[in-house]
Order: C-alpha cells, then structure tokens, then sequence
C-alpha cells in the first residue's frame, strides 16, 4: 500500500515528546507515530491486548498473559471443538476463556504477523534442539 502524505498540528508538548521517544529508539518521527498509531487502534478494537519489546521487537499480547503468537501456536496443538479448544487453552494459560477468545480473535485479524512470529519462535527452537544435540555429540 501506497503512504498517503498526511498533516496534523500536535500540541506542542505532545510533539515534543515525540521527538525525544523517536531520539531514544533511533528511528524518525514518523515511523514512532505510524507504531503508535496503529498499536493504539489495534489495542482499541481488542481489549486487553497489549504491545511490548522483546528481543524479537515490538510483540501483541495479552495484558493478563502471554503474547498472542504464543496462544495462536498452542491452538495448533489443542485438538476438540473450538469451545473444548478455547476451554483447554484457559486452563493451560490459567486464564479466562474470554482472555483466550480475545488472543484468537486478534490473531485471525493480523494473521501474517502472528504466523511469522510463530515461525521464527520455531526456526529458534530448531536451532536450539540442534545446538543441544551437537553440544551433547561433542562431549560424548
């Protein structure tokens, strides 16, 4: 898609807050308002998902839990109607089921996101199963 030149007049403190948090990440002004922006539309439309910095960057979770990516993997694994999947995915995550509906819904809405963050918990994984093992090779 296409950026569409757009102008707002911020207040002056609100600007200037911007430009020091931008400062600090090392990124422009406009890249820290597109992320806040859309982070705050996402977190509006799905209540008590939350964003945080990791390693891996900027991630979706729930506010009460775990990262959405992680609640999207185990539903992979979690066999049953959606309601017993939904029910054994509260009690894995010792959440309510409400909490497990809103991670699945945000993940159905930005599934591409959710999909490589999975897959790039895998490829670690991966490489940590193979690390093990050549670690283990090597001191036998």
């Amino acid at each position: 898609m296409v950026a569409r030149a757009t102008s707002y007049r911020l207040d002056p403190a609100v600007k200037s807050r911007l430009e020091r948090q931008a400062a600090a990440e090392g990124i422009t002004e406009r890249a820290l308002l597109e992320r806040l922006v859309t982070e705050g539309l996402d977190t509006s439309h799905h209540t008590g998902v939350v964003y945080r910095d990791g390693p891996t960057g900027r991630r979706a979770a729930l506010a009460v839990g775990p990262d959405i990516w992680e609640v999207a993997s185990a539903l992979r694994y979690t066999k049953g109607s959606p309601e017993q999947r939904v029910a054994a995915l509260a009690e894995q995550f010792d959440l309510h089921p409400r909490h497990i509906r809103t991670a699945i819904d945000f993940a159905a809405t930005h599934r591409s996101v959710i999909e490589e963050e999975i897959a790039a918990n895998d490829r670690a994984a991966d490489e940590t199963r193979e690390l093990v093992a050549s670690r283990t090779d090597l001191m036998a």
